[in-house]
């Protein structure tokens, strides 16, 4: 009874604030799980409340001053992970936007024909290294249709191989600090916690063995728990797109000029469907044999978007006399960058003047300035020149044009923008850049040679200032639930350190496994942070139990980067449900998925590296 009542003194002489801070994080916790209100409005009601709490509750230091003011509770958003985090998102999207990447992946297409077994694995290794250096969500969404072809010649179910996709980014990101911003967010933690700024390379070892781990169980356990039935062929997202009919006039400097067919096909076109060849006034239909393209001459072809996007970012003048250049009269002074026009999908209007029209009356022009690229209608348009085709209402057009003129779309009545279809024409000349920019940003960071927030920050700078990315395009890459979800992680944090709650925390743990060695309640720690992670937001679990880590360790007696990693590696254990981590939500619809698939699957590779990890660390650290 006396021991009872000892409890509840106890609980009455914590300061009032820490009760307030636990119910607070115990609501965003909640509201976080629930997923009914945005994630955004949660962490800025949050951020709003504790701001509140400590203006008419402060928490007051020996000298009177307010530990939890306002500058301390808003100093996430200027903290040097959340910029290296926003600026990492930029140059990984400046490496999506150029199609950097592209080769390389079209290159293990290439020999998944032959070795499909064999290159889905290297696929799955090349995602792993890249994940490594570089955000997981663009690396997910590049090689997404490259694993579903792979998928198809193996004569294997997407579902197989998608699920397996996210995992392993998310295991190549456990290896570096800037592998996920989740690593980046505790390294930031635990320097405001007192402890030393992470190497890039400090946590690499145990970081590659559990990878090591993981990937084994990806590859030999994990096909055997999926459903092979999940997706039927026909049912697959079908990320291609639709087929457009484009017809290209051989202008002056096209790349095709002097191309000759070979077994009937032209090899510079391969992916895409020639349906008609005009040569020297007569038309041609497949198989083309013995025809050497010439000047004047033109081809009518059926490919999407992402195709034709590729082949454009290969050989810009594929297009010649159609993409803007320099010397186009329509050039803006404004704009004199390629990367700067845009293609976009709109539908011809029922009451269009355009109705009845051919392309070639309309002068391949819409109002505004954009150029008509091609058409894609609903019924099946036989093999004819594009300036043939009488214009109907629902037909969707493929239109080029600066940001300009696509704003002016906006106002055309004949046609309507479908705005979710805009996207920016590719370059090569920024692929070689993208590439140089990466890399300097990796090997100066990882060397030590300039401060990962500051090598990350100028990376941005330069995908912006070289053209790789536009101004638009840039702000586009930050997402705002990233951006507010880190601050307000970041002041709960602090809050919980502040007012106690992190020493209480950690000393109720450690009563709790009073008497057991080191190495019990590291594991018991992993696996307390690793299921918490897949409820929460892993960035948000980071940077709550980081200053619960240290506290832990110097209680203990303890390095603290022994826990802290504890924490890095275990709230990257985002395996268990599809809000676990955004590439889980990328293959999710693809995949077909259910929630009950990530259980099956990701519940078992959660144990299996806690089990790993309390096994390795003790030997590794020498606990």
């Amino acid at each position: 009874m006396v021991n009872d009542l000892g409890k509840y003194m106890e609980l009455f002489e914590q300061p009032l604030q820490m009760w307030l801070t636990f119910g607070f994080i115990f609501v965003a916790i909640i509201f976080y799980a629930m997923d009914h209100i945005p994630l955004e409005i949660t962490s800025l009601g949050i951020l709003c409340s504790l701001m509140l709490l400590f203006h008419f509750m402060p928490v007051e230091s020996d000298l009177g001053q307010n530990l939890l003011g306002l500058k301390v509770m808003l100093a996430g958003f200027a903290d040097p992970a959340l910029i290296s985090i926003l600026a990492l998102l930029v140059i990984g999207q400046g490496m999506v936007q150029t199609g950097a990447l592209e080769s390389p992946a079209q290159t293990l297409v290439k020999i998944g024909s032959n070795y499909p077994i064999a290159t889905i694995i290297l696929t799955l290794i090349t995602v792993m290294i890249i994940s490594a250096f570089l955000n997981n969500t663009p690396v997910v969404v590049i090689f997404i249709p490259i694993i579903i072809t792979l998928a198809d010649k193996l004569g294997r179910s997407a579902t197989l191989v998608l699920m397996p996709l996210s995992f392993v980014a998310i295991l190549g990101g456990m290896t570096t600090v800037i592998g996920s911003s989740t690593n980046l967010l505790v390294s930031a933690s635990y320097e405001a916690n007192g402890g030393q700024a992470i190497g890039f390379f400090d946590f690499t070892v145990p970081g590659l063995f559990m990878m090591g781990i993981g990937f084994l169980y990806i590859i030999f356990i994990a096909p055997k728990l999926l459903p092979e039935e999940n997706t039927e062929k026909d049912n697959i997202v079908k990320l291609s797109g639709k087929q457009f009919i484009i017809q290209i006039d051989l202008a002056a400097g096209n790349s095709l000029i002097g191309k000759k067919s070979i077994a009937g096909m032209f090899p510079d076109l391969a992916g895409v469907t020639v349906r008609l060849v005009k040569h020297r006034g007569q038309e041609f239909l497949p198989p083309f044999d013995d025809i050497t393209l010439a000047r004047g001459d033109a081809l009518i072809i059926a490919t999407t978007r992402r195709t034709l996007a590729e082949k454009i970012g290969k050989d810009p003048s594929l297009l010649q006399g159609v993409l803007m250049t320099s010397d186009d009269e329509e050039y803006e002074e404004n704009d004199k960058n390629k990367k700067s026009q845009q293609f976009a999908e709109v539908i011809v209007t029922p009451a269009s003047r355009l109705n009845g029209n051919t392309l070639e009356r309309v002068g391949f022009l819409l109002q505004g300035g954009c150029k008509i690229l091609g058409i894609q209608r609903r019924s099946r348009m036989i093999r004819t020149s594009i300036n043939d085709i009488r214009l109907q209402a629902s037909d969707i057009l493929l239109v080029v044009g600066t940001q300009k003129q696509m704003h002016a779309l906006r106002m055309n009545k004949d046609v309507l923008l479908m705005e979710w279809s805009m996207s920016e024409v590719p370059t090569k000349s920024t692929v070689w850049v993208a590439l140089a920019i990466f890399f300097g940003v990796v090997c100066t960071a990882s060397t030590g040679l300039i401060p990962i927030p500051i090598a990350a920050t100028i990376g941005a700078f330069f995908m912006i200032l070289s053209g790789c990315l536009n101004i638009r395009q840039a702000l586009r890459s930050i997402d705002s639930r990233i951006f507010l979800l880190i601050g307000a992680a970041l002041a709960m944090g602090i809050s919980l350190q502040m007012t106690g709650g992190a020493s209480y925390l950690a000393d109720k743990m450690l009563e709790l496994l009073a008497g057991t060695s080191v190495s019990v309640i590291l594991s018991a720690f992993f696996l307390m942070v690793a299921i918490l992670t897949n409820v929460l937001s892993n960035n948000a679990t980071a940077v709550l139990f980081t200053p619960i880590a240290v506290q832990i360790s110097h209680s203990l007696g303890v390095n603290p980067m022994i826990f802290v990693t504890a924490v890095i590696f275990a709230a990257n254990c985002s395996f268990a449900t599809p809000m676990g981590y955004q590439t889980n939500l990328l293959i999710m619809g693809p995949g077909n998925y259910k929630f009950s698939d990530f259980l099956k699957v990701g519940v078992p590779l959660i144990i299996l590296l806690w089990v790993s990890f309390s096994l390795f660390a003790p030997l590794y650290y020498g606990l």
